[in-house]
């Protein structure tokens, strides 16, 4: 039982990024100290594909959307059904091209006018923000 009463998002997907992330971290550590450029690169590498193998997870399911969480949803290893549509405000999902089909789906967008003037109905397009 933890002492808080909300949800950190601990999942596999970022579990896995940080113990990758954590040992390229390791690597440029260790060329930093044995001036090698080499481990400098190799390490870099290591810290990205820790980023990639983490975005990839977290578009499988293994990784869960920002924000408050049933809490039945909150162990790490509960895999998140949603994803394949994608997470709203995602930016990851975004990238993958999830999640854009519920922003078009959400109507004309409504810009207040200047005082005294119309207001202008834009159709949304994309999924750029709707909020002011």
């Amino acid at each position: 039982m933890s002492a808080h009463s909300y949800d950190h998002g601990h999942t596999v997907a970022g579990w896995t990024g940080f113990g990758i992330a954590g040992a390229g971290a390791a690597v440029v550590g260790f060329g930093i100290v044995t001036v090698s450029g080499p481990l400098l690169v190799g390490g870099a590498s290591i810290a990205l594909a820790g980023l990639v193998v983490t975005w990839v997870l977290h578009l499988a399911g293994w990784g869960k959307q920002p924000g408050p969480r049933p809490r039945e949803q909150w162990g790490w290893r509960v895999r998140d059904l949603s994803a394949r549509q994608g997470h709203a405000r995602c930016l990851g999902c975004r990238l993958a091209g999830r999640g854009r089909v519920a922003a078009r789906a959400a109507g004309p967008v409504v810009v207040p006018a200047a005082r005294g003037g119309a207001p202008d109905a834009r159709p949304s397009v994309g999924s750029g923000r709707t909020d002011g």
